[in-house]
């Protein structure tokens, strides 16, 4: 009897064991998406739902590992001066940090500045192979994440905004097409899973840090969908984006985080299956600072309810005490939190051992260079740098630049930003940095050229280094405030950062530039800024002017890569820059008819959207092709030829105007663009191509897109101001395009 029960007792664990080993219904690969992400939802207690309402994509009962969120701008962010790094405890009790290296890139106002969506992509793929291989190497003592946030998909309507550092610029088409490239390069291209998940930020409107707490973005439903909201719309249905932060801010007076939309639009309309997640601090806010509901019971059952499925920051008291109070339902969770659920299932996280996805090896092998410190990865950041830098003047009669080390043999490197690279709040910590004067020096060496450099200019020792100089390059900007944890530290008035909008926009150093320029007429500006300057002054009088942004670990060797000629440039601004101040509507005006962007400003500018010089010359000799043949796409051909003498890239920009549309119209809007490389003397066809869908506006009555009826002008030039050539279509109420007789 004894044995039998022994052998009873083993057979049973036996079989005990073999029901574990067996794949859950979760984790069959053949069942569906929807079926899976179900069955996992149907295993959950009620706690392990409330704890899902978190950023942690695991579940401890079911060994489903847990990932969380990194930041991820212009680079992922385990370290840097937000201290994103790991916290320690240090031997005296102290917190301390450990950085771990990852490749940092320009802002993204300097990526997009870059006008070439295939470098944003790429750029995304590295970011996600760097996430995979500190989430899934052995020998890496780090926090496990896979869902990135990044792009910022916000439009930089206003110069002064404190974040515009975070945007890739004020037009809706190409924040939507350098977007939906960061996407795809994060997510990959397999069928089945992805590398990393894109969680885009911040829907919706966010453009004022000032009061950005309580305040709402009002506007009517044309700029939504038009404007607002164009670049996330895009990014989630053609960039495959599954994931997006609410906004601090409401829209027309209801806050985000609550905002029906959620669901109406981004959800139903959209597509959008995944993460909806608060930003960071909103669940307090909404009840404290927009004053939206008496209780946090109450404001969190609403948060719930708008299907938003993940807050950052304590909600699980509040939660159980909605639930206990009626406020929520078990349901109401269930429905938020299955879009966690799929983005968890498309990054692996729900497979058994015998999982097919393809980024799994990835860190996996210890004696593999890490991706940071490859060949392939500092050199892709030194091709976003080069690629970022906008040449906003270079005098005909003076031609400083590329510079001729046959004619300056003596180099005055002047300001803050010569020798230091400032990483923002969002950077995170670059394997190594080269310093504008580390990348001229080694540019330089062995040319016989000496390059001397002064901090700042006390005791007048810059007008002493400029007068010695044959040329000099002066490095002035803002500051990023990153290393502040005080969030309304910004002492310059003209500098800004998250939670501070700037209150001016000259450039306090133009003081000093004249005293430069005085001591030495061929002094060049190298403006290291993220976001514009009413440098009328620099403009009137300086040679040449450069733009760049912060932060990228190879900005040294990219800028004098330009300076010195290697690149030709052709980075192009992504933002108007205005003459001054007073040429803005007022800060917390949303509507953008008013006078805002390219698109409707009526006053002369600095520098206008889409502009940027190069080294050569480029002539638009003619529209060779308006092809409508395609059902759903417009391609326009034109003949573009580098009439000079060096080779250089050219950024084809195409504008659609509406002379027949009884909408508001904008005088121009982007529909198209191509960097391209020309050789010299060389004439090339550009192809440009034109989704007939993105010629649609929008009819608040109707609630719909529709085609209107008539004329749209086609223009094509090298800028938003700069317009060589033009063509029309005519188009029919039922969407049939032909091109316009003439």
């Amino acid at each position: 009897m004894k044995h039998r029960l022994i052998m009873l007792a083993t057979g049973l664990l036996l079989l005990s064991t073999t029901s574990i080993a067996q794949p859950k219904v979760y984790q069959n690969l053949k069942l569906s998406d929807e079926k899976r992400v179900e069955n996992l939802l149907n295993q959950l207690t009620l706690d392990e739902k409330i704890d899902y309402l978190s950023t942690d994509l695991g579940v401890k009962r079911l060994r489903i590992p847990s990932y969380g969120h990194y930041e991820g701008l212009h680079g992922l962010t385990l370290g840097g001066p937000g201290r994103w790094g790991k916290r320690i405890k240090n031997p005296d009790g102290s917190e301390g940090q450990i950085e771990y290296p990852t490749t940092i890139f320009p802002q993204s106002y300097g990526l997009g500045e870059t006008w070439d969506p295939d470098l944003i992509r790429r750029i995304g793929e590295l970011e996600g192979t760097e996430a995979r291989y500190y989430s899934q190497a052995a020998n890496q003592d780090v926090q496990k994440a896979l869902v990135l946030r990044v792009p910022n998909a916000d439009l930089a309507r206003d110069p002064r905004w404190g974040r515009t550092e975070e945007s890739f610029g004020e037009d809706p088409f190409l924040t939507a097409t350098m977007s939906t490239a960061m996407v795809r390069g994060l997510q990959g291209d397999h069928p089945k899973y992805w590398r990393s998940a894109a969680l885009l930020k911040h829907f919706l409107a966010n453009s004022n840090e000032d009061g950005r707490d309580s305040t709402s973005s009002n506007f009517d439903e044309q700029l939504f969908r038009e404007y607002y909201s164009y670049p996330f719309y895009k990014a989630i249905t053609e960039g495959g984006s599954r994931a997006f932060m609410a906004s601090y801010n409401g829209w027309n007076g209801i806050t985000m985080c609550v905002n029906p939309i959620l669901e109406s639009i981004t959800r139903k309309e959209w597509g959008n299956n995944g993460i909806i997640c608060t930003d960071g601090g909103a669940f307090k806010l909404l009840v404290e600072a927009h004053h939206a509901y008496k209780t946090m019971e109450e404001g969190a059952a609403a948060i719930v309810k708008a299907t938003t499925g993940q807050f950052l920051d304590d909600y699980r008291t509040a939660i159980k005490g909605a639930l206990s109070q009626g406020l929520l339902t078990e349901k109401d969770i269930d429905k938020a939190i299955r879009g966690n659920i799929f983005v968890a299932l498309k990054l692996g996280l729900l497979d058994c051992k015998d999982s097919r996805n393809p980024y799994l090896p990835i860190g996996r092998d210890t004696l593999a260079t890490p991706p940071f410190h490859t060949q392939e990865a500092k050199a892709l950041a030194r091709e976003a740098m080069s690629k970022s830098v906008v040449l906003l003047k270079n005098d005909n009669s003076t031609r400083l630049l590329p510079l001729d080390l046959d004619r300056f043999k003596k180099i005055a490197l002047i300001g803050p930003y010569a020798n230091e690279i400032v990483q923002d709040w969002y950077s995170g910590k670059p394997p190594y940095e080269v310093t504008i004067y580390d990348g001229l020096k080694s540019a330089l060496r062995g040319s016989g050229v000496e390059i001397k450099m002064a901090k700042d200019n006390k005791m007048g020792q810059a007008e002493q280094l400029a007068k010695w100089a044959d040329v000099v390059i002066a490095c002035y900007g803002n500051h990023p405030y990153g290393h502040k944890t005080d969030w309304k530290f910004c002492p310059v008035p003209s500098d800004g950062r998250e939670a501070v909008d700037r209150q001016t926009m000259n450039l306090p150093e133009e003081e000093v530039l004249k005293l430069l320029h005085q001591a030495n007429p061929n002094t060049i500006l190298v403006l290291v800024s993220s976001f514009p300057y009413t440098i009328n002054w620099s403009n009137e009088h300086l040679p040449a002017i450069v733009h760049i942004t912060h932060c990228a670990q190879e900005q040294g060797n990219g800028l004098a890569d330009v300076l010195l000629g290697k690149v030709n440039p052709a980075g192009r601004l992504t933002q108007t820059w205005v003459r001054s101040i007073t040429d803005l509507p007022e800060m917390m005006d949303y509507d953008i008819r008013h006078g805002r962007t390219y698109m409707y400003s009526q006053r002369p500018v600095l520098y206008p959207f889409g502009y940027g010089l190069s080294y050569s010359k480029f002539e638009y000799q003619a529209v060779k092709t308006v092809s409508t043949d395609k059902k759903d796409e417009i391609r326009v051909v034109v003949n573009v030829k580098n009439d000079s003498q060096r080779d250089g890239e050219e950024v084809v920009q195409l504008y659609a105007a509406y002379p027949d549309s009884h909408f508001s119209n904008p005088q121009k809007q982007l529909k198209a663009f191509k960097r391209v490389m020309i050789k010299a003397g060389q004439t090339i066809p550009v192809e440009l191509t034109v989704k007939k869908t993105d010629l649609r506006r929008w009819d608040t009555k109707a609630r719909q897109w529709i085609y209107v009826p008539g004329k749209t002008g086609i223009l094509l030039g090298s800028s938003s101001a700069d317009i060589r050539l033009s063509t029309s279509l005519d188009i029919s109420a039922g969407g049939i395009i032909k091109a316009a007789q003439k």
